[in-house]
């Protein structure tokens, strides 16, 4: 379908959602509901502030909002969208809502307390479910004054109006499972609902693989430069009337896809592939089919045989890690596609995709390098059937080329199959919400900027700006997660893109105003990039909140550098936030490196000497600059006598892109 239109389900409904429309569209009351969904049963409105409400009626509709006695009105616009200002009554509840026009609508058990955007990617969408000691989180999330609101995934290239969600109070029947909280929310909201006594809503834009310039305006992109070409594919996709995918290798696979293009289907079962090459998959089959180490596009098909009585349950199809991403059918049903080269491949074919007899799975793959495609084990690559019935996958199947990648053919601007082009999470999940009155944003992401940190040092702040633009109500709180830990050490000193992630997430924090770090580099997962440990971001971001937002008497950082010395062979350094002083679990501190004028780094040994730290190195007799666990796993030893652990840092840096802190 090419169109800018978008498919919404929910109960007992089939909404068009028209991209960026406003004006005539609004007249659609499907499309534009009487009272936006972001206000519903359940629900907290801010405290304190005035709160915004709208929705969609008649041009020229009066419609009048009360709460706990308060009141207002406003009057629906050409374009048939009203919006009411209204003061709130005091932090408590529940309240009643009623919204009066040419409709009515009771809005029930509504709360007044802080409502917080909790934002970024896979590691704020995980789950309360899948969080360590889940059965028992889960089995105890009883918190009847949190609540959370799940916006629902969209990618839109031009403003949208209507998020897709509803409110839940937080209990074990709505914390677990499919649509439950973020556990990182989770933890967040609980320590503060404990210490400030206050309802807490919370707002989840999360949405997995996503870069940060998904979630920033055009307008806040531009001035930045490095995503120009970005901006300017979505912004003519968006006018070519073509489908919203978010990303643009879908775009890519429609214009040159040879597979699918012009009617064609190498995903149907009842192709002819007699004239297709035959190759061993795992294998060097790209060259088979006639390139080598350059980018390209193949389908692979094959064909299975199952007996005359399927056996009941799920069948599960096992591929192991591919490079770099592929779409794949089973007679011709899509049951998964991914880009995550590090993901092992787990599809499930749904009831009806599998039939006695004769079956075909198709893979479409497009790869980068000379890789073989398939990264596993031919044992990997298997059917599995409901009853365990193993179907081995490896061996002999069919293959044809569909895009040739070497010059002059165009390549997508990127390779990714989530939505990942630029403003486009904003426009479709952030803007919906928008004028709603909140206290402020947790934000955790980064690790989709591993291979592209230079350009977050610039995005992370634009975005932020962008945000506190958008919403209107000053600098509002904005809370960082600093990446954990994630692959096995290095034993040398080394520079990698998570080092760098983490040192524009520091700098974010250190100069955008009302900002804090959520240092978490004593946890994490050196094999896989979704810890369980979610309790310690979730309680750190909040231990922000409390001590830079609230007030409270708590220390909410760990150590962070103050200034430098260099004295005689060693370095000194200062640190801020040393409560209860600094102290190295597991005896000295680590891990720190040396460099000289030779910028050959060299591990250093390192001694407290009360609230400051000196760093040295039979290596480097003259050291000259310094770096504190300046890897993506370190042995991050030094922490504050509160038991935060220091961010990591380095006194050198790179050039043009940040200054030095002293």
């Amino acid at each position: 379908m090419r169109s800018g239109r978008a498919l919404v389900r929910v109960p007992g409904l089939l909404i068009i959602l028209l991209a960026g429309a406003t004006g005539a569209a609004a007249q659609d009351p499907a499309a534009h509901p009487f009272v936006s969904p972001i206000f519903g049963d359940n629900m907290v409105l801010q405290r304190e502030k005035t709160n915004t409400l709208w929705g969609w009626s008649e041009p020229g509709d009066i419609v009048r909002v009360e709460i706990g006695g308060n009141s207002s009105s406003g009057t629906a616009a050409a374009d048939g969208k009203w919006l009411v200002k209204i003061q709130p009554p005091a932090a408590a509840g529940p309240y009643t809502v009623k919204i009066a026009g040419k409709q009515n609508v009771e809005l029930h058990d509504v709360l007044v307390g802080d409502v917080w955007i909790c934002a970024g990617q896979s590691n704020m969408q995980f789950g309360l479910a899948q969080a360590r000691n889940a059965e028992e989180e889960v089995r105890n999330a009883n918190h009847p004054q949190i609540r959370f609101f799940v916006v629902g995934q969209r990618a839109a290239y031009a403003r949208a109006d209507v998020p897709r969600g509803s409110w839940k109070v937080v209990s074990p029947a709505t914390a677990g499972g499919r649509g439950g909280i973020s556990a990182v929310a989770y933890f967040f909201a609980r320590k503060l609902e404990e210490n400030i006594h206050v309802p807490i809503g919370l707002v989840q834009e999360a949405v997995g693989g996503i870069p940060a310039e998904a979630f920033t305006s055009p307008e806040g992109l531009r001035p930045l430069k490095d995503f120009d070409a970005g901006v300017a594919e979505v912004e003519n996709r968006h006018r070519a009337g073509q489908p919203e995918y978010g990303n643009y290798i879908s775009h890519w696979y429609d214009d040159y896809d040879a597979g699918t293009r012009g009617g064609a289907n190498w995903a149907d079962p009842a192709l002819d592939d007699s004239s297709w090459k035959i190759v061993t998959v795992p294998g060097t089959f790209y060259g088979d089919l006639g390139i080598g180490d350059v980018p390209g596009l193949c389908w692979l098909r094959r064909e299975i045989t199952l007996p005359a009585t399927l056996p009941p349950g799920m069948a599960r199809l096992y591929l192991g890690s591919v490079d770099k991403m592929d779409t794949t059918y089973i007679n011709g049903h899509q049951v998964g596609g991914s880009s995550w080269v590090e993901n092992p491949r787990l599809y499930f074919a749904r009831d009806g995709f599998l039939k006695p007899g004769r079956n075909v799975i198709a893979i479409r793959l497009f790869k980068l390098s000379a890789s073989r495609g398939f990264l596993g084990k031919p044992e990997e690559l298997h059917l599995t059937l409901g009853d365990g019935t193993v179907i081995p996958l490896s061996g002999e199947w069919k293959g044809k080329l569909s895009v040739d990648g070497r010059p002059p053919q165009p390549l997508p601007i990127g390779f990714e199959n989530n939505p990942v082009m630029a403003s486009v999470l904003y426009n479709g999940m952030l803007a919906p919400i928008v004028p709603l009155s909140i206290t402020g944003a947790i934000w955790y992401q980064g690790e989709s900027h591993e291979k592209l940190a230079a350009p977050y040092y610039k995005l992370l702040p634009a975005m932020i700006s962008d945000w506190r633009r958008l919403f209107g109500q000053g600098d509002f709180p904005f809370y960082i997660v600093s990446l954990p830990v994630y692959r096995h050490r290095s034993e040398a000193p080394v520079d990698d893109g998570w080092t760098g992630v983490r040192e524009a997430q520091s700098l974010a924090a250190k100069n955008v105003p009302h900002s804090c770090l959520a240092v978490t580099v004593d946890t994490g997962n050196p094999d896989n990039v979704h810890p369980i440990d979610k309790r310690e971001p979730g309680e750190r971001l909040a231990l922000c909140a409390l001590g830079e937002h609230y007030g409270k008497d708590v220390v909410y950082s760990g150590p962070t550098l103050k200034s430098v010395e260099r004295v005689s062979g060693t370095i000194r350094l200062h640190f801020d936030h040393v409560e209860g002083g600094l102290l190295a679990k597991g005896g000295e501190p680590g891990e720190f490196s040396v460099a000289g004028d030779d910028r050959k780094w060299h591990w250093a040994s390192a001694r407290i000497e009360g609230d400051s730290i000196v760093v040295s190195s039979a290596s480097v007799p003259n050291p000259k600059e310094v770096r504190y666990a300046w890897q993506a796993n370190p042995n991050a030893t030094l922490f504050n006598g509160a038991g935060l652990p220091a961010a990591p840092f380095r006194t050198d840096n790179w050039p043009g892109i940040v200054q030095k802190i002293w």
